[in-house]
């Protein structure tokens, strides 16, 4: 169908509630390094990569490790994050984020997760959410980070539908400079004074009805 829509989603802080579990994570190695972290930093390493990620950190705080050092603790940061999602279910899923899901399968409109995460497809099959996309797209497919579109891209080329014809759901101002920078309709879920530079801004998906998702599906813009 030439005009099908695809949607593409991001994961933490869109689908389910991880955000948190990066932001403890985060904080304990910044602290180890004696380092201060506030949650007001973390915002800015939301759809960054991981080693960008380590790298602003540094630079906060003025510091410089030798490599190895460095690789040791993505590896740590890694491996506490990943002792939270471990215990990851159903209840961590945000707010009528199904919902929107199996509405859009019922339009029959193309589905994927665009994610900065290498850990995406763990998370889904924690929270049992893997069938609901058509394609994934994560951090072991792509090798730039948002900003960058290339995540967004590769998104829609697997949807097999073109990028003007693609919606997506972004919690990060990095993931909504994305989508912007791939032509894609850009829709922030989250704070409207952090993420202004979305077409569209809701708290979360609640606020977002199923008529507003029609308008998505059959305009080019609402």
């Amino acid at each position: 169908m030439m005009n099908k829509k695809g949607f593409i989603f991001d994961l933490d802080g869109v689908i389910v509630d991880t955000a948190k579990y990066h932001y403890l994570a985060w904080k304990n190695l910044a602290e180890e390094l004696g380092i201060s972290f506030s949650e007001i930093q973390n915002e800015q390493l939301k759809g960054v990569s991981r080693i960008r990620s380590l790298e602003k950190i540094l630079e906060w705080g003025n510091l410089e490790i030798p490599q190895d050092k460095f690789d040791k603790l993505l590896v740590e940061k890694n491996e506490e994050y990943l002792s939270y999602i471990n215990n990851m279910n159903q209840n961590e899923i945000l707010p009528d984020a199904v919902r929107v899901l199996e509405y859009l399968k019922t339009q029959n409109c193309g589905i994927a997760l665009g994610s900065a995460s290498k850990n995406a497809r763990i998370i889904l099959d924690k929270v049992n959410l893997r069938e609901h996309f058509e394609t994934i797209i994560d951090g072991t497919d792509v090798t730039k980070a948002k900003p960058d579109p290339e995540v967004f891209i590769k998104g829609a080329e697997r949807l097999n539908i073109a990028p003007e014809h693609c919606v997506v759901f972004e919690d990060s101002v990095a993931g909504i400079q994305a989508a912007n920078a791939a032509g894609m309709v850009s829709i922030g879920i989250g704070d409207s004074a952090i993420l202004y530079e979305a077409d569209y801004v809701f708290e979360n998906f609640k606020e977002m009805d199923n008529q507003f998702i029609n308008q998505l599906i059959t305009t080019e813009k609402v």
